[in-house]
């Protein structure tokens, strides 16, 4: 016999995927980045940064605006904005986009320019940043995840 789903499961299955997508396409491109640093081989960083511009918006971006948009459906539908659990996913996503869209953006357009300009060391240099930058967003969503998964709090 097939039940339908409610709303809600529909929801939170299209939170999971946009947290799976975003925290997948994170963790690949910053596997790329560390092996780009490792190997610094001349030119490896220019085709990477260059290549962000298609893959931040194509992949890295979609993910965070539908997990916030059914996250916050979610709650308004089922739960409380005042609860601990709520309060602590909301505050490790707004750290982790804050970080994405100041830190992560201003490191890679640094890291293009100077590889636009030839300085391979700067770009390295730049990427290094953007690496660290990803793995703070990275932690930041485990403990997110943590949090979902738990709800301290509740």
């Amino acid at each position: 016999m097939l039940i339908p789903a409610a709303l809600y499961d529909w929801l939170l299955l299209l939170h999971v995927l946009a947290a799976m997508v975003w925290f997948g396409g994170a963790t690949a491109v910053g596997a790329f980045a560390v092996r780009i640093l490792r190997a610094r081989e001349p030119g490896a960083a220019a085709g990477f940064v260059g290549s962000l511009r298609i893959i931040g918006p194509l992949v890295l971006a979609p993910g965070p605006v539908v997990l916030l948009v059914m996250g916050i459906w979610m709650v308004a539908k089922q739960w409380e904005f005042d609860q601990t659990w709520v309060e602590i996913g909301f505050g490790a996503f707004l750290l982790a986009f804050v970080i994405g869209a100041a830190h992560q953006s201003r490191a890679a357009i640094a890291a293009e320019r100077a590889a636009a300009a030839g300085d391979d060391a700067e770009a390295l240099r730049q990427l290094r940043r953007w690496a660290w930058g990803m793995g703070v967003i990275l932690i930041l969503l485990v403990v997110a995840t943590w949090d979902m998964v738990f709800k301290p709090g509740l």
